[in-house]
């Protein structure tokens, strides 16, 4: 396998990592139950997604 001649300089590598960065999580709101949803994913809340209701939410009254 081939090899490098040089080796980088350090300028050279840390230009190269700057990008390495994370990213903050973006949010929406949900549109059944208005709560901060991360996008593309049921709703905790209310358990909606699409418009529809994927999972049933029991109420823990009771509990």
């Amino acid at each position: 396998m081939a090899q490098p001649k040089r080796r980088w300089s350090k300028a050279r590598t840390h230009a190269k990592r700057s990008t390495w960065k994370k990213e903050q999580p973006t949010y929406t709101s949900c549109p059944h139950c208005h709560e901060p949803v991360m996008p593309h994913r049921v709703c905790r809340n209310c358990g909606y997604y699409d418009g529809k209701e994927v999972i049933t939410k029991k109420d823990n009254k009771d509990a």
